[in-house]
């Protein structure tokens, strides 16, 4: 198995660069697909998730290409085709959930391969809702392969479930202004990740869809809310963010990371105010954020539903905390990349580390720590988590190390940059 060997470092001091938003660019770029003209889509993430999703969108009839740090697409209004050859997604939820809604739109069978793990994943309650819409979808008995014929989506009541996944009300409410009429979308029992669906909401008003009805029971889309082109501009990627930040607070250092926004709508955002609590110092000179590490961390208990990808890097800042920390209102984590609270149980234990699982997250106790190599399960977040502890403990070597290609391709080069100490104004 390849495997990377972190070196241990000092306190850290670096300006670091992190993409734009993946979560962000995915949903502008359904929205730019949906929009009859051409839209512009600066500082685009350039992860491999964000790659499937552009080309997910040509196949379907959409042309979507780079153009330096940007993505210039010429939506189609709708008109969508379903392509001759099936489209690839690999282990990428998001760009999944929300082309499987897309392709309802398309006339003819729409087929999807994905990576093992996807089949893995839920999807079949939004398969569930399509199918209530009058879409006939399937998905193959053993292979990761599903089928989807489109030109079909003409309800206009749909229910979803959202305990497992936000992507799924976030997927309907993307391709609701294409139809001609009103989408009711009723949300049964209770809305993990709620952020994620706020910030869905925001997209769409930036390229024209305004007026959604958000009702107690859910969500109703009226009838003419169509996109229209725009010039949209994505904001620093949180998620990513929390990495460098995480470093910080580990090695007592002090890092400054471009472009975070402190009115950002990412709920990974509110990392900052964890690391706070744990004792950080929190500065925003303009451009970007400056967290300096303290002496000594503190643990923290937290309700992280509104956050969900930074809790396997508030894991690591937690190893090296006094007193405990737990993270609670997680348990669909368990259906990301990875089962990512069994995973962080059984890998941060190999490093000797104190982790208790609950039925909604993780309970951390500081402890001696050793070296290990640890497995990802091919997660980029888990990859990013475990070098961050790599920088306190000697002899971490962290396998599938190229998986951060997933959100973060330049994770390493800017990893890199702690050994160098160089001055962050």
């Amino acid at each position: 198995m390849n495997a990377r060997e972190v070196m241990p470092a000092g306190p850290v001091h670096a300006r670091i660069s992190v993409p734009g938003s993946k979560s962000i660019t995915n949903r502008a770029l359904i929205c730019a697909a949906l929009a009859n003209g051409q839209s512009i889509i600066q500082n685009a993430s350039d992860s491999d998730d964000t790659a499937l999703m552009a080309n997910g969108l040509n196949q379907l009839g959409v042309l979507a290409r780079e153009s330096g740090d940007a993505l210039v697409v010429q939506g189609k209004g709708g008109r969508l085709y379903a392509p001759k050859f099936p489209i690839p997604v690999g282990n990428a939820g998001t760009t999944f959930r929300f082309l499987l809604s897309l392709a309802a739109l398309a006339e003819g069978t729409t087929v999807f391969e994905g990576a093992v793990r996807m089949a893995e994943r839920p999807i079949e309650d939004l398969l569930a809702a399509l199918r209530q819409a009058g879409v006939e979808v399937e998905k193959h008995s053993v292979a990761p392969r599903w089928e989807i014929r489109g030109g079909t989506l003409k309800g206009d009541t749909v229910a979803v479930r959202g305990d497992k996944s936000s992507q799924f009300l976030s997927s309907l409410l993307l391709v609701a202004p294409a139809l001609k009429h009103a989408l009711r979308i009723v949300v049964e029992g209770s809305m993990s990740s709620t952020s994620y669906v706020s910030m869905t909401l925001d997209v769409m008003a930036h390229f024209g869809v305004r007026g959604i009805e958000v009702r107690p029971e859910g969500y109703i889309v009226p009838a003419g809310a169509a996109y229209a082109p725009a010039a949209f501009a994505v904001e620093a990627d949180a998620s990513s963010a929390s990495y460098p930040m995480a470093a910080a607070a580990i090695t007592g250092g002090e890092v400054f990371v471009e472009g975070v926004k402190k009115d950002s709508v990412q709920g990974d955002s509110r990392f900052v105010e964890i690391l706070e609590a744990m004792g950080c110092r929190v500065m925003w000179p303009g451009g970007g954020v400056t967290i300096r590490g303290p002496e000594t961390l503190e643990g923290v208990d937290v309700d992280m539903n509104t956050m969900p990808d930074v809790v396997p890097t508030l894991a690591a800042v937690a190893l090296f905390a006094h007193g405990r920390t737990s993270i609670r209102n997680v348990a669909h984590l368990r259906y990301k990349e990875s089962d990512r609270l069994q995973a962080l149980v059984t890998e941060l234990g190999k490093l000797g580390a104190a982790v208790t699982l609950r039925p909604d997250g993780l309970d951390i106790l500081p402890s001696p720590l050793h070296r290990a190599q640890l497995a990802t399960y091919g997660d980029h977040r888990l990859v990013m988590s475990f070098a961050l502890a790599g920088l306190r403990v000697p002899g971490v070597r962290v396998e599938e190390p190229d998986s951060v290609k997933k959100s973060y391709p330049r994770f390493w080069a800017e990893f890199e940059k702690f050994y160098r100490q160089t001055p962050i104004s």
